[in-house]
């Protein structure tokens, strides 16, 4: 299914290598400054947007992002 989503990000050297769904943008906001404070954050960039993605459900019922698509402006 494709959706809008809040997502947050991970960019290592300009890449990106992870995205998570949040439940807001100040969940997604929160969970961003946890990360920075527990991780080298050298090359590494969390980024907190809403995205176009095609997701898909665990066994367990949550969502996940299979695919970015776009991201919203």
């Amino acid at each position: 299914m494709t959706k809008f989503v809040i997502a947050l990000c991970l960019f290592v050297n300009g890449q990106l290598v992870e995205h998570r769904i949040q439940e807001s943008m100040g969940t997604c906001l929160k969970m961003k400054r946890e990360a920075t404070r527990n991780i080298d954050m050298k090359n590494k960039q969390f980024v907190c947007g809403e995205v176009k993605a095609h997701v898909s459900k665990n066994i367990d019922g949550s969502e996940y992002i299979d695919k970015i698509i776009i991201e919203s402006k």
